[in-house]
């Protein structure tokens, strides 16, 4: 076959790939029943923009790693279908926090595909090469804060990466989305403001293995203020958040 030709319809089949990913992300949004919370969070955290990078299919098997309430598992749920499953992956910690919208989720509802997986970062029981996506929305952070009065022991960090790296399957993606934190702060920020600097992420999780492949500005936010914690009023829901999307190589 032409060199040419054999390009194009490669490009050709990856552009229809991309469309139908859009298309069943865009049905997991429009799904009737979900939870009016969940819809109402859709304009600030644009799933329909954020979920595509992990270029889901059918059946794929995803770790939705302190996912809390669960909001984006149940879209992921929805993408990949009966034949998938998302681990909702929580410590005892975000468990507790986040208990009355895992009762709301899940207790009188038909989420299919979800299955609760309350671990702790020293062992998160993930396996090795059982995964095909990774993600970890507004919680990276987290990796580096203590709260020992609410259950929130330190973490090592690298020990916890290096686990979700071992469990996603060779080219496995892993989105990190956060929220910024000021040039220059490194993990500092993590502790009382909830915030974790993009240079420093893209160095830490870019340590263990991962090949940083895609980052997007779509969540971006120029009036935030870096100096004020992420569940103040003034910026709860309007923080300035990056994506940064790796691959396992």
């Amino acid at each position: 076959m032409n060199k040419h030709l054999a390009t194009a319809i490669f490009i050709l089949c990856c552009m229809l790939a991309q469309a139908a990913l859009a298309d069943r992300v865009a049905e997991a949004i429009a799904k009737p029943g979900r939870l009016a919370g969940d819809i109402e969070r859709d304009a600030r955290s644009r799933p329909d923009l954020v979920l595509p990078w992990l270029e889901l299919e059918p059946g794929d098997r995803v770790a939705d790693i302190w996912a809390g309430g669960g909001y984006y598992s149940e879209l992921i749920a929805s993408v990949v279908g009966d034949e998938g499953e998302v681990l909702l992956v929580n410590n005892a910690a975000y468990a507790a926090f986040a208990k009355k919208s895992l009762d709301e989720r899940l207790g009188n509802r038909e989420v299919a595909a979800i299955t609760l997986h309350t671990r702790e970062a020293a062992d998160l029981e993930l396996g090795t090469g059982t995964l095909d996506a990774a993600l970890i929305v507004m919680s990276y952070h987290d990796t580096y804060h203590v709260d020992e009065k609410n259950g929130w022991s330190a973490i090592d960090a690298g020990d916890f990466l290096g686990q979700i790296y071992r469990a996603l399957k060779p080219g496995g993606r892993f989105l990190v989305v956060d929220h910024h934190a000021a040039p220059g702060s490194g993990k500092s920020a993590a502790q009382d403001l909830h915030r974790i600097e993009l240079a420093f992420a893209k160095q830490d999780i870019g340590s263990h293995g991962f090949r940083l492949v895609a980052e997007s500005d779509v969540l971006r936010n120029p009036e935030d203020d870096y100096s004020i914690m992420v569940f103040d009023p003034e910026v709860r829901g309007k923080t300035d958040r990056f994506i940064l999307v790796f691959e396992k190589s």
